[in-house]
């Protein structure tokens, strides 16, 4: 065999093997993709279900003195989120709200709750620039959601259905409540796993 035919024989098994390499990959690709799957906002039982009507709330925005209702009809979706001015994740998680306030402006309302007292949270609110979201204090509007850690957030539809809820602490998982709403689904894990099952 002359030289020309063995250099062509010995890259014909180099590329095969290459070739038998790329698809391995792609195929640990794909396990790894299933296994760290986007984790949205962690869900509690507590509290309304998803489906069940919000229990209803006549508040005053802190601010502005403002009537702000809560479970009610109003045609248009509710972001409740609870926060405190003590939670760093909650901090954190403030230029994200004013960006989802901007970018869902067409569809949702966020209204921004804690409990406490009024003085500290007007600091709050001027130190954090929150002056275009209502801030509303209600002790018993968290307990109504059972909201035991913060970061959380609750979604009502227009109707003042209860539509998403959970723990955030990124903006994935804040992001992951106006997903699960629109796809109908209590959360995007709970898709997830009948996505598998199937």
């Amino acid at each position: 065999m002359d030289p020309f035919t063995i250099a062509l024989i010995l890259l014909w098994a180099v590329v095969l093997a290459l070739g038998i390499v790329v698809i391995a990959l792609a195929r640990q690709i794909g396990i790894l993709f299933e296994r760290v799957a986007p984790m949205g906002a962690l869900m509690t039982d507590a509290g309304p279900k998803i489906g069940e009507a919000s229990p209803k709330f006549a508040l005053q925005a802190l601010a502005t003195g403002k009537p702000v209702s809560i479970g009610a009809a109003s045609g248009r979706a509710l972001l409740i989120f609870f926060l405190s001015p003590t939670c760093p994740v909650c901090k954190k998680l403030l230029p994200v709200l004013k960006s989802a306030q901007k970018a869902e402006k067409g569809w949702l309302d966020i209204v921004l709750a804690s409990d406490g007292e009024a003085p500290r949270h007007e600091a709050f609110i001027t130190s954090h620039k929150l002056d275009g979201f209502p801030y509303v204090l209600s002790s018993d509007l968290g307990m109504a959601y059972r909201v035991s850690r913060l970061p959380y957030g609750v979604v009502l539809d227009g109707e003042g259905t209860v539509r998403a809820k959970g723990l955030i602490n990124n903006r994935e998982q804040l992001e992951s409540l106006f997903n699960a709403k629109e796809m109908g689904v209590a959360s995007i894990q709970g898709f997830l796993d009948q996505v598998k099952e199937a």
